[in-house]
């Protein structure tokens, strides 16, 4: 069951990409935003009240226990590592095809395995290492890639956010692990619920700030803002993977580095919309970058479960 639901959490990642997609192109980024915030905290805050209030009982799959402000602080540490990954994933996801933005964001999981490694004195064994190495070759290929349309990823800022992002995106998954681990095994054991549920309130009041004092006051200048009906979706499709995904984790037998790796394979689906809908260019080398990326991570799911 709990691998059935990161395949489905895996579907959702990848329509919540294509739904920025659509929403950021000649759009303004930080309305967008700061909507996909404000929206993603407005489903959860109602669940936080009925749970305050003892209207959802404690043993429901929606239960939201309140932490203590000690847990509030990490919690807040959390917000602006997701955040500051949002912000420089929404800018480049703008200026990128979501074909060459999509496998890039795939590598995630080997920066989160190169990170337990020198953070938490992780060993990797031949296959997690053989993974760890396609994944770089993929990048190598990607940028072959992006140069036929004129992408230089030595050159290309938006290419650096994207990594960026990509890397803060790493750091926030083995933020995580210190979060919702068990304290007897050195982590803080902050219920999986509720984390989800205050890093997006959170999130939503420091985008609100950002709005107010970077983009509001020039908001007549350079791209402005369009109202489209993607930009709900991002918010229910992120929603709704990260809810599949910690439901997931609940399973006795449920591991974390399987669902993981599942969860990257939204590639598949975001490059199949970037192909259908926004008609992108150079499918036929890029189809061999996506799957260079998923036998990396079929590599680092073996090396993982042996």
């Amino acid at each position: 069951m709990w691998l059935t639901l990161a395949f489905i959490s895996a579907l959702l990642l990848g329509l919540y990409d294509a739904c920025k997609k659509h929403s950021l192109r000649e759009n303004a980024v930080i309305p967008i935003l700061f909507l996909n915030t404000l929206f993603c905290a407005l489903i959860f805050v109602p669940v936080i009240i009925l749970s305050a209030t003892g209207t959802i009982p404690a043993e429901s799959h929606y239960y939201i226990p309140s932490p203590d402000w000690d847990d509030h602080k990490y919690i807040l540490i959390k917000s602006a590592l997701v955040l500051s990954s949002w912000i420089l994933g929404y800018y480049a996801l703008k200026q990128l095809p979501l074909t060459t933005a999509g496998p890039i964001n795939a590598t995630r999981p080997v920066m989160t395995l190169v990170g337990a490694l020198l953070i938490f004195g992780e060993s990797l064994n031949g296959w997690q290492w053989a993974g760890v190495i396609i994944a770089i070759v993929s990048v190598f290929f990607m940028s072959r890639s992006g140069r036929k349309e004129g992408i230089s990823f030595s050159h290309n800022r938006w290419i650096y956010f994207l990594f960026a992002a990509a890397a803060l995106g790493a750091a926030s998954g083995l933020y995580d692990k210190h979060l919702m681990s068990p304290t007897a095994t050195g982590g803080l054991g902050i219920n999986k619920m509720a984390v989800q549920s205050w890093y997006n309130v959170y999130q939503a009041v420091m985008m609100g700030i950002v709005l107010l004092v970077v983009w509001w006051p020039k908001r007549k200048e350079g791209t402005v803002f369009r109202w489209r009906h993607s930009i709900v979706f991002i918010s229910i499709f992120l929603t709704a993977a990260d809810f599949v995904y910690f439901y997931a984790l609940t399973f006795p037998d449920a591991m974390i580095s399987v669902v993981s790796m599942v969860r990257r394979g939204s590639v598949v689906i975001s490059f199949l919309c970037g192909a259908m809908f926004f008609r992108e260019k150079n499918l036929k080398s890029k189809s061999f970058d996506v799957a260079l990326v998923l036998i990396g991570l079929a590599c680092l799911w073996i090396g993982t479960t042996r």
